[in-house]
């Protein structure tokens, strides 16, 4: 395989817009004359005992703040775009929690109910699949980390132990910059080595681009980076520079849900992770119409790939950190690597 600066970008994965449902067909029947006649004694009876129908508020109704809430595509839950959704406190180490207005939706009864769609979920089906590609790749470290973002909750697969991070790791050091910035300890548009420390995080991210990364480390210090990463219950030393799979999608879940930074900030560094210098592991092996926001890491025996996959209205993390021997044997790696995307891709999407 040759080196990821070699490679070319695939382009930009696109989340398909969904199917609209069709209008509701109506019959109307005639209306007999005796059936008339009724109805005209019934009202001439209730306006003689003062009698009046008036409309009331629902007291179940959902207040206009829940209204206003992103709604779920015919029973799938939704994640709030990272564009409005309110920037939430982080405790570390917690997985994300629906909100009290999702729950109160979650639990008031339908006035018709309906037969509820099946949605795709991560399940024993799915974790079965992922476990046996592991198992059957065992001459190399695999590990996988999956999350549903509409419940937060982290399925760890196959090793789960420190990984070298390689690139994927820049994420978090742009991340850890962006929060100086919000804290005003830091600008986006300060000199930092031949341009500004924004267009060095974009070609950190984007291009992966090590002197950025090296710049943006030294902005951001030792301490800095590895206190930051402490407050999202990570554990990190950058001259290490070692990360679990879950540690990884952690951070993605994170970014994506609002909880690590503004939404200026969050639009800007997903735009970032796309259309990237190496589009040849996930986004390579996602169905069309998936779209994809991702960070990869390569060096020596570590190939790596941590993304965020999103189609109407649903979003997943999916990280898979693999650890071989070196760069000869890339190649039967990316492709498990993509073999995984392809068995996650077909289950929840």
């Amino acid at each position: 395989m040759a080196q990821p600066a070699r490679h070319y970008g695939s382009g930009l994965h696109r989340a398909d817009s969904g199917s609209r449902p069709g209008p509701l067909a109506s019959r109307v029947g005639r209306i007999r004359p005796q059936h008339l006649a009724a109805a005209v004694v019934a009202v001439a009876l209730v306006a003689a005992g003062g009698v009046y129908a008036v409309s009331q508020p629902d007291p179940q109704a959902d207040p206009p703040a829940a209204a206003a809430e992103p709604s779920a595509t015919a029973g799938q839950p939704s994640v709030a775009s990272p564009l409005t959704a309110p920037r939430m406190s982080v405790a570390p180490a917690a997985s994300a929690a629906p909100t009290a207005s999702a729950k109160a939706a979650a639990t008031k009864p339908a006035a018709n109910p309906l037969p509820a769609a099946a949605v795709p979920a991560v399940g024993p089906k799915l974790d079965s699949q992922i476990r046996a590609i592991i198992a059957a790749n065992g001459s190399y470290a695999v590990g996988v980390s999956l999350i549903d973002l509409s419940d937060g909750v982290v399925h760890g697969y196959g090793d789960q132990s420190n990984f070298v991070a390689a690139s994927t790791a820049k994420i978090l050091a742009a991340s850890a910059y962006y929060h100086l910035v919000e804290t005003g300890r830091a600008s986006l548009n300060s000199r930092l080595g031949a341009s500004t420390a924004g267009a060095q995080i974009r070609q950190m991210v984007q291009q992966s681009n090590n002197n950025s990364w090296a710049l943006i480390q030294r902005a951001v210090g030792r301490r800095g980076m590895t206190d930051y990463a402490a407050s999202l219950g990570i554990g990190y030393d950058f001259t290490v520079n070692l990360l679990t799979p879950a540690e990884m999608a952690r951070t993605l879940q994170l970014l994506y849900t609002g909880r690590l930074l503004n939404a200026q900030h969050t639009a800007e560094l997903l735009s970032y992770m796309q259309n990237t210098n190496y589009e040849t592991l996930i986004p390579s092996a996602v169905p069309p119409g998936v779209g994809v926001y991702h960070k990869y890491g390569l060096l020596f025996g570590n190939l790596h790939d941590a993304s965020i996959l999103v189609k109407d209205g649903r979003a997943f993390v999916f990280v898979v950190y693999t650890r071989g021997k070196n760069y000869a044997d890339m190649d039967p790696r990316a492709r498990i690597i993509q073999q995984l995307t392809r068995t996650v891709s077909a289950t929840l999407f």
